[in-house]
Formats: C-alpha cells, structure tokens, sequence
C-alpha cells in the first residue's frame, strides 16, 4: 500500500501445542507500516472445538497447575532430546502462550523468533485466584540463527486475559523492555 506499508492476508490452521489435530481455520491480516512500529494484527479463527470445551480444557489446565501443593518450578523445557516432564507440561503451556505476545511484538516481515526453549520457570504462589510464573525463555531467531533472551511474566485465569510483561537482551545486552496484554486460550 503506497506510503503505508506492506499487507498480508493468511489463511493458517492453529497449530495445537500438544495433540496435532484440527484445531480449526484462521484468517488473519497483517499490516507492517513504513515507520518503525508494530504490526497491526487483526485473527479471526473459526475452531473445531466450541467454546465450552474450550473453556473445559482451559479449566482442567488451570486446576492442574492450583492442585499442585508445591510451585512448580524447572529449567531446560524441553529437554535436549525434546522431551518435557508431565509435571512441567502446564508450564510449558503456558509459556507457548506468553511468548506468543512477544513473538508479535518483535515481528517484521521476517518471520517471528518462535520459542525454542524455557531456560528456567518458577511458579509465584498467589492469595487470590490468578496463576503467576516468571519465565526465562529462548526465542530463535530463524535468520541470523540467533538466541534472544527474555524473562517474561505471566498472569493468568481462565476466562480473563493472558498478562504477559516481558524484557528481552538484544545483541548489545541492552534491555529492551515490552509488555502484552490480549486473551487467549492456554490450552
């Protein structure tokens, strides 16, 4: 689009972190103005499941992670083998989630740096309702080959918006400092 930017029109399955099967259809659009700005993203998805079970995955997550009497906590998800523990699985979930919003806002026309790896999780033990951890997470960035490191914190419950509040080290090891916020569904 002259003196705007450049668009794109997508059509995606979204891709399930765990099962492999048909989630659904989205279309999105995806605008990347001239100046140095976000994209300007707009998803609408249709999804096999409907909403209600949706919202039942989402809740047998969430009692998941409130069951636990102990924070979870771990490093190194997944494994070098690419194996995650079935204790770490919500976290990991989790953190696919959140650093969704980071990949977005770091995105240019190049593709976005998809997570590759949580360096290490730990589980805040809250008063109220909500889940909180506090992530360091590897993105890679598929061009240069490059690791970007970011902590990332999450907060969450079912039916309200994912939180993410993120730092990510560029190259210079400046900090460089972000924040998302949108819902989404964990599961």
């Amino acid at each position: 689009i002259p003196d705007l930017g450049h668009k794109y029109y997508l059509q995606f399955p979204p891709p399930p972190y765990r099962t492999g099967e048909n989630a659904g259809s989205c279309l999105a659009t995806v605008l990347y103005p001239r100046k140095k700005s976000p994209p300007v993203v707009s998803i609408r998805c249709s999804h096999t499941k409907d909403k209600n079970e949706i919202q039942e995955e989402n809740n047998r997550l969430y009692q998941r992670i409130r069951q636990q009497t102990k924070p979870i906590t771990g490093s190194n998800i997944p494994d070098s083998y690419g194996n995650i523990e079935p204790a770490l699985e919500p976290a990991w979930a989790l953190a696919v989630a959140g650093s969704s919003f980071i990949m977005w806002e770091k995105s240019t026309e190049d593709p976005p740096p998809p997570l590759a790896q949580v360096k290490s999780v730990k589980q805040w033990m809250r008063k109220d309702d909500f889940i909180e951890f506090d992530y360091t997470v590897l993105l890679h960035e598929m061009p240069t080959q490059e690791m970007i490191s970011c902590h990332m914190r999450l907060t969450w419950l079912p039916g309200h918006p994912l939180k993410v509040k993120h730092f990510c080290a560029p190259k210079q090891h400046r900090l460089e400092e972000g924040s998302g916020l949108g819902s989404g569904s964990a599961a």
